[in-house]
């Protein structure tokens, strides 16, 4: 049995909107971490009520009840920017320090701030029996301790609802409906770690000495690439197939000519179709500017004219550089080797970021509960890494050998 609890629409204030080398929208630690600090509640509440012996009615009813596992829902955020996406000037209020035994009172400097605004939606994945007569104090009980933590850094200033879902099979499509009506509009953030090595794939074979980094920028940088003008081929073939538009051949080309205009510019790609054809067009005062410009077309040099296209991204979708945990850049240390820790007892590891690729997808795309257990983050632990990532359909099938979709292959 497939229990979720749904925490919807949490209006968050002054979140954190830098994560790496990313900006925009929180790290997905922030919410894995928001999730593992409500177990952690919901652990230390059953505990007291055992020491104490006193029955807590609230918990008892939930005793065996472990959370796991989140889906993140966007509906709608704001990024503390100005000007050409500069982050908004921050300086708290003053403060007073010691020195010499006498308070002063010390003015802060002005720092910029990556702080955001945003309205967002938490799945979580329940194992154990969500019963009993008191789920409504229950509520009542996770909707207060919600709004006590700090979700990505920033203050829960407004909680729509809770509610838990019992969603196992096709029975229960009307709950998954249910839910996912209440999440509307909203879009889901999905693991495409897959595109980028599938991507990185591709480049090695092209160039053996090409880096993780460089299929990376692929997906999160805005390209361009000249193109030579072409006003007058595009002309010449349109007309020639307004003219004859039952001739096959005709159309053959114009849809080859119709291919090429779709992918990046390359002179070394030119198709043959095109260039047997306009080797076969006389050289006369009608067709001369139309050749001049398939020569230069051709073979284009710095005098050439241009247009300048953007390259479309490796794989479609809405792409988007995310932060997805940690690896470890040293030996672990013991907590009284490393000065400043936050804490004297647990051991000391300096780690740096890993960052991967995303994708905001629709939430109405969540069409059975194949694709809800997807769409949930985990934690997921190796040797000197400490990472966020999703479970694949062949993963959750059991299957190895199965193909495995991705949620987007379905555009309707």
């Amino acid at each position: 049995m497939n229990q979720y609890l749904l925490i919807n629409h949490i209006q968050v204030q002054g979140a954190n909107a830098v994560a790496g080398f990313t900006w925009g929208f929180p790290a997905i630690t922030h919410f894995l971490g928001f999730t593992h600090h409500l177990t952690y509640k919901l652990a230390k509440a059953r505990k007291e009520r055992l020491e104490k012996r006193v029955k807590n009615a609230v918990t008892e009813e939930f005793d065996h009840l472990i959370l796991s596992g989140c889906a993140v829902i966007a509906h709608s955020h704001q990024v503390h920017t100005y000007a050409f996406n500069q982050f908004v000037q921050h300086r708290t209020t003053a403060f007073q320090y010691k020195e010499q035994s006498k308070y002063k009172v010390g003015t802060p400097p002005v720092i910029e701030e990556g702080k955001m605004d945003m309205n967002v939606s938490l799945i979580i994945a329940c194992e154990g029996d969500i019963g009993g007569d008191r789920k409504e104090e229950f509520i009542e009980w996770l909707k207060t301790n919600c709004q006590l933590q700090r979700l990505a850094g920033g203050t829960i200033l407004e909680i729509s609802s809770i509610d838990f879902f019992t969603i196992d099979n096709e029975k229960n499509g009307g709950n998954l409906r249910a839910m996912t009506r209440q999440l509307l509009p909203g879009f889901v953030l999905l693991d495409r770690s897959a595109y980028l090595e599938k991507h990185f794939q591709t480049l090695q074979a092209i160039n053996p000495e090409a880096e993780l980094f460089d299929a990376w920028m692929d997906f999160i940088a805005l390209k361009q690439k000249a193109r030579p003008i072409y006003d007058s081929i595009n002309r010449h073939l349109t007309q020639l197939l307004d003219k004859q538009p039952k001739n096959d051949d005709i159309q053959q080309l114009f849809n080859v000519w119709q291919q090429h205009l779709d992918e990046p510019y390359d002179q070394n790609k030119i198709p043959v179709e095109l260039a047997n054809y306009f080797s076969t067009i006389d050289e006369n005062k009608v067709n001369k500017k139309l050749l001049e410009q398939w020569r230069s077309y051709c073979e284009p040099n710095e005098n050439t004219d241009a247009v300048w296209e953007y390259v479309n991204k490796p794989e479609p979708g809405f792409l988007v550089p995310i932060m997805t945990g940690y690896k470890a850049i040293s030996p672990v240390y013991k907590n009284h080797e490393v000065a400043s820790t936050r804490d004297n007892e647990a051991d000391v590891c300096f780690v740096e970021a890993v960052h991967s690729i995303g994708e905001w997808q629709g939430v109405h795309r969540i069409k059975d509960v194949n694709h809800l257990r997807q769409a949930l983050w985990d934690y997921h632990y190796e040797t000197n890494w400490y990472l966020c990532r999703q479970k694949t359909a062949c993963e959750l099938s059991g299957n190895p050998e199965a193909i495995d979709v991705p949620l987007n292959d379905d555009y309707s």
